[in-house]
């Protein structure tokens, strides 16, 4: 796999949206004939359901954040596509539930800045997901006309997932599932990640995923420069937190707090019992030692403990289509700096390359680490 195409787009939402729209319309086509099968194949969902449903969507993300609704509008206009589609694709998640997938593998983790030897806040991720995605996925920056940026690596027709903003906030996502998970009226997983990424303070991150009337569950590592970070595991009617131990919070696809509903993922997501867990044995010495850095959260990141399924997701041809998983991107970045490494599948073996967001909105691809494998 290669890297992400960046996708750099500045002025209004909609004109973004729009711009985006045009120049990822090969790689929308794409996820969308990919999801289409998964919601009809799988869930059972027809395409005038995915319609109906994307009318739904709409009503509450504009409800949410009228410049999430302008962006993901213009991205249905710039690709040419029925806005109630790019709609549902930006819900992806809340039209899957219901069609009995089990397999699933994101690992988070954020070190602050007291435990990392250039004292910067660090936050990292293997994003693991089907390989078939990877290709389609862009590094999207987007720059408003209040010079307010996001970079983040998201799928192709998506306007967020993981990544940072200019003011020094991003979020990791992690996929989690509770059997109160339905379809309904709610702002979706997806939207809630970019809301956390429009969100110029901490206090409003949080509120970004806290208050909202939620339909579906998900996890939220939030981690901001001047060193601190919270993990929230989101349900639809409940929510409950983490706070880092000895510097880091690290978090897999099960819940580790108590909420209302049972978590259905938590027997089936690949070694979800024991990821963060992991991670916490890997960088114990580096934290008591206050010497944590990019290089030693690579490591963790490539590390091969029950292979194929451990922090690197590689795919078993055993498993069926929809279910054959990999890391298909690692990613870290310095929330002081500003800076995103970017490793795509295998991210074991690939090197990674640097993207840097200056002050303007700027992004410029760096420097490259070499693969490790």
């Amino acid at each position: 796999m290669e890297q992400p195409e960046l996708i750099s787009v500045r002025g209004s939402y909609r004109s973004m949206g729009a711009d985006y729209g045009r120049v990822a319309l090969d790689k929308i086509e794409h996820n969308l004939d990919f999801y289409r099968r998964v919601w009809t194949e799988r869930a059972g969902i027809s395409a005038e359901d995915v319609l109906a449903w994307g009318d739904v969507f709409a009503e509450q993300v504009r409800a949410y954040d009228a410049d999430i609704a302008e962006l993901i509008d213009g991205v249905a206009e710039g690709a040419g596509f029925d806005r109630r589609l790019i709609f549902a694709l930006n819900a992806k998640l809340e039209l899957m539930y219901g069609s009995g997938y089990t397999d699933c593998a994101c690992t988070s983790l954020a070190v602050l800045d007291s435990r990392t030897t250039d004292r910067h806040t660090l936050l990292a991720q293997n994003w693991d997901w089907h390989p078939d995605i990877g290709p389609n996925t862009v590094l999207l920056s987007t720059t408003d006309e209040d010079g307010f940026s996001v970079l983040t690596l998201t799928e192709a027709g998506q306007v967020g997932k993981s990544g940072l903003n200019s003011n020094g906030i991003g979020v990791c996502a992690n996929l989690l599932v509770t059997d109160r998970d339905a379809a309904g009226r709610g702002v979706p997983y997806a939207v809630l990640l970019r809301g956390v990424l429009q969100s110029r303070t901490m206090a409003d991150a949080i509120r970004a995923v806290t208050t909202p009337t939620r339909i579906s569950s998900g996890n939220f590592l939030i981690a901001a420069r001047g060193g601190e970070a919270i993990d929230i595991e989101a349900a639809p009617t409940d929510f409950g937190h983490l706070v880092p131990r000895n510097g880091l919070v690290a978090h897999a696809n099960h819940f580790e707090t108590e909420v209302a509903g049972r978590d259905t993922k938590k027997g089936s997501a690949r070694l979800t019992l024991l990821r963060a867990e992991r991670v916490r044995h890997l960088l114990e010495d580096r934290l008591d030692a206050r010497r944590v850095d990019a290089e030693a959260i690579h490591e963790v990141l490539t590390d091969h403990f029950s292979y194929p399924d451990g922090l690197c997701r590689h795919t078993n041809p055993a498993n069926e289509y929809v279910e054959r998983i990999v890391s298909a991107y690692s990613m870290i970045m310095d929330l002081d700096e500003l800076t995103m490494d970017v490793t795509p599948y295998p991210v074991c073996e690939n090197p990674s390359t640097t993207y840097a967001l200056d002050a303007a909105g700027v992004v410029t691809a760096g420097a490259q680490r070499q693969g490790t494998a």
